[in-house]
C-alpha cells in the first residue's frame, strides 16, 4: 500500500544508506518480522507501547513525528490498527507503506470461519484449511478490506475511495465481521510477509538486497521449523474445545486443527452483556469446553466469572499481538510458541 509520509527534500530520489533507513511498524508482530529481515541495516521503530491495546491505541506526538520521518512503514492494515491508518492519512509522503494484509498471496479468512466445536465431528477430518483464501482470489470490496489497488509488492496506491468505509468497519468496536486481521496467526502468512518486507527493503537499499534476501531465507527456515514445533506442542490439545476472550485465533485454530467453542466478547472494545454471557455458558456446556483463556490488555474478570460453578479450567493469559513481550526478531516465534504451550498445558490439566 502506498501512502505519502513527508521525507526531507535532500533524501528524495536518492538511495538510502544503510545507517539512514528508518522503518516504522504498528504492532510487535510486524516489528518482529521486519527485524528478522532488516538485521543490522537500519532501525525498526515500534509504535504500540507495551501492554497497550493493538486496536485502540493513540499515538503520542513524538511517535507521530517518528512516523513523519519514516522511510518505510510496515503495518498490518486498517482493520487491525485503524489508529495507524489515521496517522498515515494525515501525512504527506513519498515513502512506501506496506499493509501486510494487502500483500499478494496472503491467505485471509473471514470472521466466523473457524471450526466450531459443534461442527468438529463432521468436519474435523476434512477441512484441510478450506476456510482460508488467497488474497489474490478474495472479493475485498465487499468486506471493507485495505483494497486501493495493489502493485507488484503488495502496496496500495492510496486513492482513499474506501478509506472512510474501512475505518468505520475497523472502529466499530473492532466489529467481528468481514476479514479477520489477525493473519499472522497462520505461520504461512508470516513467511509470505517476510518476502514482501525483504522486497520493500531491497528497493530502498539495493546495495544490501543480497543481505535482505539471505535474512529472509533464514527467517522462513525458522518459521518452517517453528510450524513443526507448534504442531508437536499442540498434539495434546487436538480434541479439546476451548474458549478465548475474543475472536482473534481463527487462523491458528484452522492451521493446527484445533476446536474453539467460542469467545467471550464479539467485539474487541465491546463489553458482553448478560444475555451474551448466558448464551456462551450454554455453548460451553454443550460443547464440553475444557479451558478458557484470558487475554492481555483485557480485564480477566469476565473470564473468571464465566467459569464459576463449572469444571472449565482457567488457562494462562494469551497475548495474540505480543504486547507484553520484549520487542525484536525473537518476538514472533516466542509469541506463537507461548500460545501453543498455554493451550497444550491447559489441555493436560
Amino acid at each position: 500500500m502506498r501512502y505519502s509520509i513527508a521525507l526531507a527534500a535532500a533524501m528524495l530520489g536518492t538511495p538510502l544508506a544503510a545507517q539512514d533507513i528508518r522503518v516504522v511498524t504498528d504492532i510487535p508482530v510486524a516489528h518482529s518480522l521486519v527485524s528478522m529481515v532488516l538485521g543490522d541495516h537500519g532501525n525498526a521503530e515500534l509504535m504500540l507501547e507495551r501492554g497497550a491495546n493493538a486496536h485502540s491505541y493513540q499515538l503520542r506526538p513524538s511517535q507521530a513525528q517518528a512516523l513523519a520521518q519514516a522511510d518505510v512503514v510496515v503495518w498490518i492494515g486498517e482493520r487491525m490498527t485503524p489508529w495507524m491508518g489515521r496517522a498515515i492519512e494525515g501525512l504527506n509522503s513519498d515513502a512506501h507503506a506496506v499493509a501486510l494484509l494487502g500483500v499478494e498471496g496472503a491467505m485471509l479468512r473471514e470472521f466466523g470461519q473457524a471450526k466450531e466445536a459443534h461442527d468438529h465431528e463432521d468436519e474435523h477430518a476434512h477441512e484441510d484449511h478450506s476456510n482460508t483464501t488467497s488474497h489474490d482470489d478474495h472479493g475485498h470490496d465487499d468486506h471493507g478490506h485495505d483494497d486501493h489497488g495493489h502493485d507488484d509488492h503488495g502496496h496500495d496506491d492510496h486513492g482513499h475511495d474506501h478509506a472512510s468505509e474501512d475505518l468505520d468497519h475497523a472502529e466499530d468496536s473492532h466489529a467481528h465481521s468481514g476479514i479477520d486481521p489477525h493473519a499472522w496467526m497462520d505461520t504461512r502468512n508470516a513467511a509470505i510477509w517476510i518476502d514482501a518486507i525483504a522486497g520493500e527493503l531491497a528497493e530502498h537499499m539495493p546495495d544490501h538486497a543480497a543481505d535482505f534476501s539471505a535474512n529472509a531465507e533464514a527467517a522462513k527456515a525458522q518459521i518452517t521449523a517453528l510450524t513443526a514445533e507448534l504442531d508437536t506442542i499442540l498434539a495434546p490439545a487436538r480434541d479439546m474445545a476451548f474458549v478465548t476472550f475474543h475472536d482473534a485465533y481463527g487462523y491458528f485454530v484452522n492451521q493446527f486443527d484445533l476446536t474453539q467453542a467460542g469467545s467471550v466478547a464479539l467485539g474487541d472494545a465491546a463489553s458482553p452483556g448478560a444475555q451474551r454471557l448466558a448464551a456462551l455458558r450454554a455453548e460451553m456446556e454443550a460443547d464440553a469446553a475444557v479451558c478458557i483463556f484470558p487475554e492481555a490488555a483485557h480485564d480477566p474478570a469476565l473470564v473468571t466469572t464465566m467459569i464459576e460453578g463449572t469444571g472449565v479450567r482457567l488457562g494462562t493469559t494469551l497475548d495474540p499481538a505480543g504486547s507484553l513481550l520484549e520487542p525484536g526478531a525473537d518476538l514472533y516465534p516466542t509469541l506463537m510458541r507461548n500460545m501453543a504451550q498455554a493451550i497444550a498445558d491447559c489441555a493436560q490439566g
